[in-house]
């Protein structure tokens, strides 16, 4: 082991972990009509969890097992899959790969134990670009055996919407331009289901916010003016506390980070929260207000708030088994574009491009458009044995990678290698960018390696590896 790596391995346990005691939950996927943009609009149709859009906050310990009924009243088959926990194969919701579809009026019960504290979420595995869009996604809290000393605990489900006049989710979800392009890029974002108010805070206050981005295609960019927030996890992983690069907070779809804010601006004024990942389309997400009473305390807080590690298996980096994985397709695909401007692309192979494209499968991963969750594995791996993907990003468009039942080790990025121990089940790749993650293959069973972008996942971009 080298490194970084190396320090994670002390006090190692299996995946399993003894529980701590249990916990039982119901939830009912159904059509629902909620206020998505304000009581003085029309309700938005839209399909729930228990009627709630977000679904409701799933919050459990650290060590808990945990056994949840999932009820289908929606029209169609749906599944949920956990996503950023480490749970059986069984469990992880993907249909016809790790259990069949829940069919409407059917049910599925999820059980698993929690060895990992931190902020994940929950979403179906069917249909997923049509079936999130409609609002079926919802938190999941494990919370750490000792919490970290803070007031507040708030998280922010933040989602991207688009929205007809009449505040209805327009029904172009298997659209080509989105498909092809940067996904479904929406008109409307909302934190917790609603068009965000303002924050309100009181100064030497300090806060633990859980920012979980659900959108199908937005990718987050969020500056916090006036303040500096402290990232203390990542995808629900433990980070050393640090300011982030720039001050901006980047999130791609399905990525969390968790940050501490201090309240130490004026009372009495408010300041913005910034969306700046588009630079043509920055925008305020919301407020952070600050009330005219007293402080919470004579003086800030001052001691940094710093998260245990998860007994997260590490990979020997010496010993690790190698593979390339790069990603291909999409409009203004730079490799089919440099073989057209070389002549060397006949007619035949610009006519299949196109006839393939036509077919929905416009994404590759290794040269492969898959369109089902089925199908044979990009890799097999070796249960127990530790892996380095070398990932690299052949487009011209963002991807967000997400890979099921673990969480990988980002070991460089750009040829550079990172500074800090970083954990991750989702990783954003710029265009033209590289880079190395690094995991133990520890749970068998067949795993769903797919973009986040979920317009990308649905036209190709997914595959499994298989560990045995």
């Amino acid at each position: 082991m080298t490194g970084v790596l190396a320090a994670a391995a002390s006090g190692m346990v299996g995946r399993a972990l003894a529980g701590q005691g249990r916990a039982e939950r119901r939830l009912t996927a159904a059509p629902a009509r909620v206020a998505l943009v304000g009581s003085d609009r029309p309700e938005t149709a839209v399909w729930a969890y228990d009627g709630e859009v977000p679904g409701p906050v799933l919050r459990f310990r650290q060590g808990e097992r945990v056994r949840i009924v999932v009820e289908n009243r929606l029209p169609g088959e749906t599944t949920v899959h956990w996503h950023g926990l480490r749970v059986p194969n069984a469990m992880d919701g993907v249909p016809h790969l790790t259990q069949p579809p829940i069919p409407p009026g059917g049910q599925f019960v999820y059980e698993f134990d929690l060895p990992d504290a931190g902020t994940f979420w929950y979403h179906p595995h069917v249909r997923s670009h049509e079936q999130v869009e409609r609002g079926l996604a919802g938190a999941f809290i494990v919370e750490e055996r000792t919490p970290p000393d803070v007031d507040r605990d708030i998280v922010w489900v933040i989602d991207d919407w688009r929205l007809t006049p009449e505040a209805e989710i327009a029904p172009d979800f298997d659209a080509f331009f989105d498909a092809s392009h940067a996904g479904r890029l929406g008109n409307t974002v909302t934190v917790n289901g609603r068009l965000p108010t303002a924050l309100a805070v009181r100064r030497n206050e300090r806060l633990r916010l859980r920012l979980v981005n659900v959108s199908n295609a937005r990718i987050l960019g969020l500056v916090f003016e006036g303040h500096v927030p402290t990232v203390i996890a990542l995808d629900g992983q433990p980070v050393a506390p640090h300011a982030p690069a720039g001050g901006r907070i980047v999130l791609g779809p399905a990525m969390r980070a968790d940050i501490v804010l201090d309240m130490t601006a004026e009372p009495g004024r408010s300041y913005a929260v910034l969306d700046t990942f588009y630079p043509n389309g920055a925008y305020r997400l919301t407020d952070i207000t600050y009330e005219k009473s007293a402080p919470v305390r004579p003086r800030p807080l001052t001691a940094a708030v710093a998260l245990p590690a998860n007994p997260i298996p590490a990979p020997e980096l010496d010993r690790a088994e190698r593979h390339t994985i790069e990603f291909g397709g999409g409009m203004m695909d730079p490799k089919l574009m440099r073989a057209m401007q070389a002549g060397s692309l006949s007619q035949a192979d610009v006519a299949a491009v196109r006839e393939r494209m036509r077919a929905g499968r416009i994404w590759t991963i290794n040269g492969q458009s898959v369109l089902g969750h089925a199908h044979e594995p990009l890799l097999t791996l070796r249960r127990g044995r530790s892996y380095v993907l070398a990932l690299r990003n052949e487009t011209a468009w963002h991807h967000p990678m997400h890979l099921h039942g673990t969480a990988f080790h980002v070991v460089s990025r750009n040829g550079r290698p990172l500074l800090r121990r970083v954990l991750q089940d989702t990783i954003l790749m710029a265009p033209g960018e590289t880079a190395e993650i690094a995991f133990v293959a520890d749970e068998p069973g067949d795993w769903m390696f797919h973009c986040h972008i979920l317009e990308h996942q649905a036209a190709g971009m997914m595959g499994t590896f298989r560990i045995s």
